[in-house]
Parts: C-alpha cells; structure tokens; sequence
C-alpha cells in the first residue's frame, strides 16, 4: 500500500494536470464556460418541473428541489462513468509518449466531473433559499451518499476503462444502461408511485439509494436511511475492487489495443 500512496505522490502534480486540462477542454467551445454547469441543471429542473407538475401534489412547493436533487447526482454518475470509460482511448497519444501511471486517467476523468457537480450543487443551494427550504443539522449528513457516490463513480468508471478498450461498442451500450438507471432512480416522479412489486425497482438501485439519502439531508432534514446507505456502501466497495482489479490485470494490454 505504501508503494502505491508513493507512486500516486510522485505523479500529483500530473494528476492536478489532467484535471484542468479534463475541465478546459469540456467548456472549450462554450461561451459561457464553466458557468453552464449552473446553467444547465437551472434549466433542466425548470422543464422537468413544468412537464412533470401533473404527477406531483399540487401544494408541494418543494417538487423544483425533488427533481434538483436526483438530477444533479444522476448526472455526476453519468457523466463520470461516460468520461472515466473514454480516458485510455482519449488519451492514447499521451500514453505513447510519456509515462504517466494509467489508473490517472480515469480518476481524473471522475475528478474532473466530481469538481463541476460540486460547483452546480451552487444552484441547489439557491433554489432552496429561494423556495425557503427549511435546513436542519442533518444537511450535514449529505456528505455520506456524496462520498460513496464518488467512489462508485470511481469503481465503475475504472471498470468500463479497461472493457472499452477491447470492446468499443460498450460506449453506446453503456448509454442505454444509463437511461434505464435514470428511469429507477425517481429523479422526476415521486417514490410514491411505485407501490408493491414495482418498488423493488429503486429497492436494488443503488444510485436511488443514494439520491434518498441526499434527499432526506438537503430536502426533509430527516436522518439517514442507514440501510440503504450501507447496501449503496458494499456495491461502491465492490465495484473499487472489481475495477482496480480488473483495470490492473489487463493495463498493460492498453497500448497495444488503443
């Protein structure tokens, strides 16, 4: 363990590198610049709120910070695992000329996609002022589904690093995997509306596990679900083994299939 905490210091500054460059070139052609990642989620919530007021209760006044909330984790996840997947490909050219260690590519692609959602977490925070969201001590708990949403960013991303690489098509699967994940994850109809069987649907979705949480501390000010944290916890650590595992076993395949 030690040798991997002093080979990851040795290359930071590399790491730090990667992410601005990561973060630039994603805003490099957009006039607004970084500043779209408050804009987009503003207007996503906006539309979705429109489109989807028929199926709220009609006095919940909280249903913009509903739909906030579950956009804004969704979106992190997708974006991560989609960058984290393209990081070796992306950045074959890099690898043929310099040594840098390879599991730096996908965690800066994750890293670089964790900063902006923490940036766009600006417009949660003043739409809930706006709709005088009430706050209480647990607010303080949202760090826990943050945390463990990074890490399973992380493990998946680095898992769908390695298999790109051999099987290209996995991009556009990957696509259609994540719109059924965002369809169980209740980010623009409540909960609620799925009863029985059907609840069992966001019961196995991690990710919905995580986005409750997120809701219960910014939202409700309510405790933590501890449950559905630690079952979101053992698939964050399961999917960080699987893909360092797999990711280490077969990096040294990369150059020749890039």
């Amino acid at each position: 363990m030690k040798k991997y905490i002093a080979n990851f210091m040795k290359y930071k500054y590399l790491m730090t590198e990667l992410v601005k460059k990561d973060i630039k070139l994603k805003y490099r052609r957009s006039k607004l610049g970084i500043l779209w990642t408050l804009v987009e989620p503003l207007l996503t919530m906006i539309v979705l709120t429109v489109v989807f007021s028929s199926i709220r209760e009609k006095s919940d006044p909280t249903f913009p910070v509903y739909i906030l909330t579950g956009r804004l984790l969704y979106s992190f996840f997708s974006s991560g695992t989609k960058a984290a997947s393209k990081s070796i490909r992306s950045n074959s050219g890099m690898m043929r000329k310099v040594y840098i260690p390879k599991y730096m590519y996908p965690l800066a692609a994750v890293v670089s996609n964790f900063i902006t959602f923490l940036i766009s977490l600006i417009v949660l925070v003043g739409v809930s002022l706006y709709l005088r969201i009430d706050v209480t001590v647990h607010v303080l708990e949202a760090i826990y589904p943050l945390v463990i949403l990074f890490l399973m960013t992380l493990g998946v991303g680095m898992l769908l690093a390695t298999l790109e690489v051999f099987f290209r098509d996995l991009e556009y699967l990957w696509g259609v995997v994540l719109m059924l994940v965002m369809y169980c994850c209740a980010i623009f109809y409540p909960a609620s509306m799925l009863s029985g069987n059907k609840q069992i649907i966001l019961d196995i979705n991690p990710l919905y596990a995580l986005i409750k949480n997120f809701r219960n501390a910014v939202l409700y000010g309510v405790a933590p679900d501890f449950g559905a944290l630690l079952y979101a916890g053992i698939f964050a650590a399961v999917s960080i083994i699987v893909g360092v595992v797999v990711f280490y076993k077969k990096q040294d395949e990369f150059i020749l299939n890039v």
